[in-house]
């Protein structure tokens, strides 16, 4: 039986994908093999020996130390895609947020005296709160991934010209975008060109602060800025300083603070990005899924940390699998085979992959690992965890 520590709550949905038989699942469980996460900040947790992952029920993974869980030989799991619609979705209400001043219209009607001819004063007032239209606008994407890629296809649909950028756009992501969506040269093209800018990338050290005072100059005067994708991505004091001068004419973002709060046109949705039951219940759902595979089969599959491996499932016995979290060093995988061969056994199927420093390699033998070999592998330099499945 394994043990599975809820550190917010999960979508039983979710819970509910873990058999009975196999988990115990809880928000108190001890010596949990693997935690599920949504909000919870976990930098400052100290990890019991027996964790080897923690899944993340969302995208994000700002509030996991995910560095010092590779060292630890922790494999940390995110859900990229699950609440891609939900987001896709709060973006085109972005869109239109900006384009037409909804907000402080409808503030402004629900201020009216219910004892006037309050119809006689919307009519009168109404033309303080008039907008644009999408149709024949130009949409700049940065960032064409599972959210980028749904938002830039309901971009075209709603009729506006589409431009987008994405310096790591995957083959499969490239397959899902509409043909009508046009290649940016560079973040550049897209400043350059759009009359609607939306933010659909991680915060790294080399997108933080990338919607500055310099990078403003770029685009279109009145330009229009959605960002529900990490706060982090624009400098507040630069996009106030713009927004002052009329150069951006509407920040809409999702990540409120106390420098975006009560400053005439932005508007602050408090971060509802993913918070539909659908979402919640998609990511919940993922990451369980996620962690069955990796703690049953040994398989990774979206990790942050480490590489994606996996062999099939086969009628392979308890104790024929060994999945071992490693350094991405020379003559690894030979130290590993030969005490695996020098044990008599004959390894079945092998799989292998790295992702900066660190490596995962999953066997499964023709026989049962003996312990003795699984205490040879551990002593091999640069061997993080060894786990026998």
């Amino acid at each position: 039986m394994k043990n599975i520590k809820l550190m917010n709550k999960i979508a039983k949905v979710g819970t509910d994908v873990f058999e009975k038989e196999k988990y115990c699942v809880s928000d108190t469980a001890e010596n949990p093999a693997a935690l599920m996460v949504r909000s919870a900040k976990l930098h400052d947790m100290q990890f019991d020996k027996g964790t080897v992952a923690i899944a993340r029920a969302g995208a994000g993974v700002n509030n996991i130390p995910c560095d010092r869980c590779a060292e630890e030989g922790i494999v940390v799991f995110n859900t990229p895609g699950a609440n891609a619609n939900a987001v896709k979705e709060l973006a085109l209400a972005a869109l239109l947020l900006a384009s037409r001043d909804v907000v402080d219209g409808i503030n402004w009607a629900n201020s009216l005296d219910k004892n006037s001819d309050v119809a006689k004063e919307v009519e009168a007032g109404k033309s303080k709160f008039a907008g644009c239209e999408l149709f024949g606008k130009t949409l700049g994407v940065i960032g064409l991934g599972a959210i980028g890629g749904l938002v830039a296809n309901a971009g075209v649909r709603l009729g506006m010209k589409v431009i987008g950028y994405d310096p790591y756009l995957s083959v499969n992501a490239a397959w899902n975008l509409s043909g009508s969506v046009v290649k940016a040269d560079d973040y550049n093209d897209i400043f350059a060109k759009s009359d609607y800018i939306t933010l659909h990338i991680p915060a790294l050290p080399t997108t933080k602060g990338m919607i500055n005072a310099e990078t403003i100059a770029k685009m279109k005067d009145g330009v229009k800025i959605i960002n529900l994708a990490r706060g982090e991505l624009v400098n507040a004091c630069d996009l106030k300083a713009a927004l002052a001068s009329g150069k951006v004419s509407r920040y809409v973002t999702d990540f409120p603070n106390e420098e975006t709060v009560c400053v005439p046109g932005i508007i602050n949705i408090p971060h509802l990005g993913a918070s539909t039951e659908e979402s919640e219940d998609n990511c919940a759902v993922m990451a369980a899924r996620e962690l069955c595979e990796y703690l049953e089969f040994g398989n990774i599959k979206n990790s942050v940390n480490y590489p994606a491996v996996s062999i099939p499932v086969t009628s392979a016995k308890p104790g024929m699998r060994v999945g071992i979290c490693h350094k991405n060093i020379a003559n690894m995988i030979a130290g590993i085979t030969a005490i695996v061969s020098g044990e008599g056994l004959n390894i079945e199927h092998m799989a292998n992959g790295s992702k900066g420093e660190f490596a995962y390699t999953l066997i499964e033998t023709d026989s049962k690992i003996s312990p003795d070999a699984i205490e040879k592998i551990e002593k091999i330099e640069g061997v993080i965890r060894v786990r026998l499945i």
